[in-house]
């Protein structure tokens, strides 16, 4: 085996390089960065000095253990702003140094369920945490979670909290949990959070806040519209940002068309007259925009979506009128735009009440659909290459809508925007389910693993697959139910849940009687084959392993998988000549292929195999290029499960310089990239 890279080879993340017994060489990794995700603080901030007093006594108390603080108030009475303004303050940034992290549920909602485990995921990536790391199960990512958290005290602010539960997995393990919600969570009070109540503003602090936008304001007119917009900085502000884009008009002009109008819907979280006043002066493209908008799935939105779902020639000059006035912001660091709910809600029934409204509804409910399902099979290609698939090659989903920028180009771009647009795409499988479009429920399924199998989102992957396995089932295509069931028994083995896996692949074993690909066969013998190797049955396994080799007969890919996995058990069976020749073939069909991805998995295995077989002069040469080709590829648990390797091997040979240099790495790595001792997946 050679280790060289040369000509035009293209390196990305740390290049581990060894003699045959010699030093590593592993460049660091990049400094972490420090998160500070809240949402920057809009100017005019007004009357909120006893809610700021409250918070800054919550710096007060001695550092140790993770303190509370419950934000509750009105949609729309500014406690996202009033939070954001607080912990800009430089003070509060030098107490937690470790960062700030803020998560909003609305994002991730659907109905009234959120996926703790996948928010835990989300803040375990930010604290830098490495993928193959974070556990499957949300005790296990809490427990995580407090530990990454427990020797730099850090800010945790979880927004549109409903329950309690909700929020006690999130507690940091050093620091404070800031809790937004409508309503004063009790239990959250009896664990000892700070009461911070947020009311709405009253008389004067609103007129304080109108008198910016127009100094000259009469009080009558500046006390009748905070009135009016029921003392919510959200519709006040709609209001004044109208008020100042046009100079001419007065603040009794304003208040005029909104009494004139009705105060119906006008309760304590209406607003209803308000804006609809607001939106009645927009012009025809940014109202057709504020429509669409009231019509999608999910919470948020980006600008390739909103062109699948209809948006014209105008959206970006509608785009820019709506996030002028604030009922749009920006969301995250990728082109993604939210509506507050209290915006959303309101849009949604301006739309209902158009003539024609649901068929335009199910029209633009069909574009998006049909947007997301191009565009995850797009994902799931380039993120998994030549993985067998049932559905055909994707057409270009710019076809459902004038999409000038492409979505993602590189595999880890793929995986982020399927994992930005999960809360969406679930709200989308829903949305297709009901109307009936099975076909388009079961493909989305399938290309959702190239997601769920990195991030690993256990809840929305076992919720989505029930869903693919009952459309599936009413299409009458037993090959994608088959699919589903397969791919819903690996998040239950992922889970350590073997007897849900089981009952699974045994309800997908008597339809493999009538369909002719023996592909769908190999991938329930390697399912199946892998609880037997969990449960200690590697013989078992070893025949399984083999079925499913033999039913990827011609698929490259394949066969190098399923090779893999019959090393695996070949070696717990103790079978260690057999596992080193099929390990040894499937080494060379990866490189030969160019599947990279395999080789470092089938590298680190066949030392293994070597070494079992009393050569490790010979295993060390193996594993030090599979660590080449784990660090190039950014597989940071197969550089990590290497370097292990690489350091006992050095032990048994005697080089207590590369044994002592792997250690030093070994450490590095897991430092660098807060890797436990937790084993990785295989």
């Amino acid at each position: 085996m050679s280790n060289t890279v040369s000509g035009d080879a293209v390196i990305s993340g740390p290049l581990v390089q060894a003699g045959y017994i010699g030093s590593i060489t592993y460049p660091p990794l990049p400094p972490p960065v420090i998160p500070r995700q809240l949402p920057v603080p809009h100017n005019g901030f007004v009357n909120r000095v006893d809610e700021l007093t409250i918070l800054k006594g919550v710096l007060a108390a001695p550092v140790g253990g993770c303190a509370q603080a419950l934000v509750t108030g009105l949609g729309g009475v500014g406690k996202t702003e009033l939070v954001a303004h607080w912990a800009n303050d430089p003070e509060v940034q030098a107490r937690y140094p470790g960062g700030q992290l803020y998560v909003d549920l609305e994002d991730l909602r659907y109905g009234d369920a959120v996926d703790i485990g996948g928010v835990l995921g989300i803040l375990l990536r930010s604290l830098n945490v490495d993928e193959s790391r974070i556990p499957p199960t949300l005790g296990e990512r809490s427990a995580l979670f407090r530990s990454a958290t427990a020797q730099r005290p850090v800010l945790v602010v979880v927004d549109n909290v409903r329950t309690a539960h909700e929020v006690r997995p999130l507690l940091p393990g050093v620091g404070l949990a800031v809790v937004l919600s409508r309503t004063r969570l009790a239990a959250l009070l009896l664990d000892g959070a700070v009461d911070v109540p947020v009311p709405p503003l009253d008389s004067r602090a609103g007129v304080r806040l109108v008198r910016r936008w127009r100094s000259t304001a009469a009080d009558d007119a500046a006390a009748e519209l905070v009135s009016l917009c029921a003392g919510l900085p959200l519709l006040m502000r709609a209001v004044g940002e109208r008020l100042v884009g046009q100079p001419h008009r007065t603040l009794e002009d304003v208040v005029r068309e909104l009494t004139d109008g009705t105060a119906a819907g006008n309760g304590p979280e209406g607003g209803g007259a308000v804006m609809d006043a607001v939106v009645a002066g927009f012009t025809g493209p940014t109202r057709g925009l504020y429509d669409l908008l009231g019509l999608l799935p999910g919470t948020t939105f980006t600008a390739p979506l909103a062109h699948a779902a209809g948006a014209g020639e105008g959206f970006d000059a509608a785009l820019t009128d709506l996030l002028a006035v604030h009922l749009v912001v920006a969301t995250g660091p990728r082109g993604r735009y939210r509506m507050h709910d209290v915006v959303r809600t309101h849009a949604r029934a301006l739309s209902s009440r158009r003539e024609g409204a649901e068929e335009r509804r199910r029209a633009v409910l069909r574009g998006v659909v049909d947007f997301y399902v191009a565009a995850a099979a797009r994902a799931d290609r380039l993120i998994l290459g030549n993985r067998w698939r049932l559905q055909e090659s994707p057409a270009d989903p710019g076809a459902a809508g004038p999409v000038r920028d492409p979505l993602f180009t590189t595999s880890a771009e793929a995986v982020d925007w399927l994992d930005d647009e999960r809360e969406t795409l679930l709200a989308v499988l829903r949305a297709a389910d009901g109307e009936r479009w099975y076909d388009a429920v079961w493909r989305l399924c399938e290309s959702l693993w190239a997601l769920f199998e990195s991030r690993r989102h256990y809840a929305d992957w076992i919720d989505s697959h029930r869903l693919g396995i009952e459309a599936a089932a009413r299409e009458g295509r037993f090959d994608a139910e088959v699919r589903m069931r397969n791919q819903l028994a690996r998040a239950h083995y992922g889970l350590g849940e073997y007897d849900e896996a089981r009952d699974q692949l045994a309800r997908a074993e008597p339809l493999l009687e009538t369909l002719a690909d023996p592909r769908l066969s190999g991938a329930v013998r390697e399912s199946q084959g892998l609880l037997h190797l969990a449960a200690g049955e590697p013989d078992t396994a070893v025949e399984l392993f083999r079925g499913a080799l033999a039913a990827n007969a011609g698929d490259q890919h394949g066969i190098i998988v399923q090779s893999y996995h019959l090393g695996q058990a070949l070696l717990a069976a103790g079978r260690n000549q057999e596992a080193a020749d099929v390990l040894a073939r499937a080494a060379a069909t990866a490189a030969d292929t160019g599947d990279d991805g395999m080789r470092s998995k089938t590298g680190i295995q066949l030392a293994r195999a070597q070494r079992a077989l009393g050569d490790p002069a010979l295993a060390v040469r193996t594993v030090t290029e599979a660590a080449v080709w784990a660090g190039r590829h950014g597989q940071y648990t197969k550089l990590d499960q290497a370097l292990e390797l690489t350091a006992e091997l050095a032990r048994e040979i005697g080089d207590d310089r590369l044994g002592q240099e792997s250690q030093d790495k070994l450490r590095e790595l897991r430092a660098d990239m807060d890797l436990s001792r937790r084993p990785g997946p295989a």
